[in-house]
């Protein structure tokens, strides 16, 4: 999508677009005649659980990480959905339901959308958000001493499949929907109080593709220490027995010489690495004076420090 939308360079350019087609930041940013920064995303996907409920909740917190990821607030949301023209009530509530909870949550409108019937069934929203210019987080501005935090687990890939393996017992599988379902609202706190200039979350592209984007932007490299890397109950496990999602071979040919594999690192650590999370935490590059305020603002929430930023050729080191 990157690629395709960097044709629009032309016809996108303005001197209040702050953020547009031609990077990989997590949403648009408009600057306003009031000086507010004005933040536009839009996500949706095919069902990562069975449960509809957890379906839908965990769609819309996807969907608005992105807000969250660029320091800002959502306010307005649309939906978009996708559904086989077979799936009655009894699906579609649930789904819908659980949506509507997250969104309540995160304080945002709810202001219509736009359903198609569709063979595969797709959800998730278009979303609106503010920040004010001097807060606003994107993937530039990363620097040499940072110290990089993550406010979730990995290995999202590897439970997934391993519920449709039969493979994750159901408090495994119940403490990995909690997260997936749990909104980045703290992440995105705790980085406007910390002053955080660089960051993102981890979604599609994986711990590694994310920071690699991060490093790029910056012109720095983002090293990540293996063992300090928190994992879902269950991940490691199921990694070592090849478990992934069909994300994980394809982040480490896209990536190729651009990460950095350390020669301890065991392979199946490595995939995790490479393989996608299912609306993942927030990756934040936190200067160290500033570490204590980003933590204070993470309250009771996880908060990990799982690498630093250092000087170099842009490119990503996992040792």
């Amino acid at each position: 999508m990157a690629q395709v939308l960097r044709r629009l360079d032309p016809v996108a350019k303005a001197e209040t677009l702050l953020v547009g087609p031609d990077g990989f930041d997590d949403a648009g940013a408009v600057l306003g005649a009031d000086g507010m920064v004005s933040l536009y995303t839009v996500d949706f996907f095919p069902p990562v659980v069975d449960d509809p409920t957890a379906y839908g909740a965990i769609a819309a917190a996807n969907s608005l990480s992105d807000i969250y990821a660029c320091g800002g607030r959502p306010k307005v949301v649309l939906n978009l959905a996708g559904f086989p023209a077979d799936w009655g009530d009894e699906t579609l509530h649930p789904i819908f339901d659980g949506a509507v909870q997250v969104v309540r949550e995160a304080g945002a409108l709810w202001v219509g959308g736009h359903s198609v019937i569709s063979e595969e069934p797709l959800f998730g929203f278009a979303v609106f958000g503010e920040v004010t210019q001097d807060l606003l987080v994107t993937q530039q501005g990363a620097e040499p001493g940072d110290q990089i935090f993550l406010t979730k687990p990995l290995g999202a890939g590897s439970i997934t499949t391993g519920v449709k393996l039969g493979r994750v017992s159901a408090e495994q599988e119940r403490v990995a929907v909690a997260e997936m379902a749990r909104l980045n609202i703290l992440g995105g706190v705790a980085m406007r109080a910390a002053e955080v200039k660089a960051g993102t979350d981890v979604t599609g592209f994986g711990l590694l593709g994310h920071a690699f984007n991060m490093a790029k932007a910056s012109g720095v490299v983002l090293t990540f220490e293996a063992a300090a890397l928190p994992l879902y109950d269950g991940a490691a496990e199921l990694a070592a027995d090849g478990i992934f999602s069909g994300a994980a071979n394809r982040g480490r040919e896209g990536l190729g010489k651009n990460a950095e594999i350390g020669a301890g690192v065991d392979d199946w650590l490595a995939a995790i690495c490479f393989d996608a999370e299912t609306s993942g935490g927030i990756l934040a590059c936190v200067k160290p004076h500033q570490v204590p305020n980003f933590l204070a603002a993470m309250e009771n929430q996880m908060a990990v420090k799982i690498g630093v930023v250092q000087s170099g050729q842009a490119k990503v080191v996992l040792a």
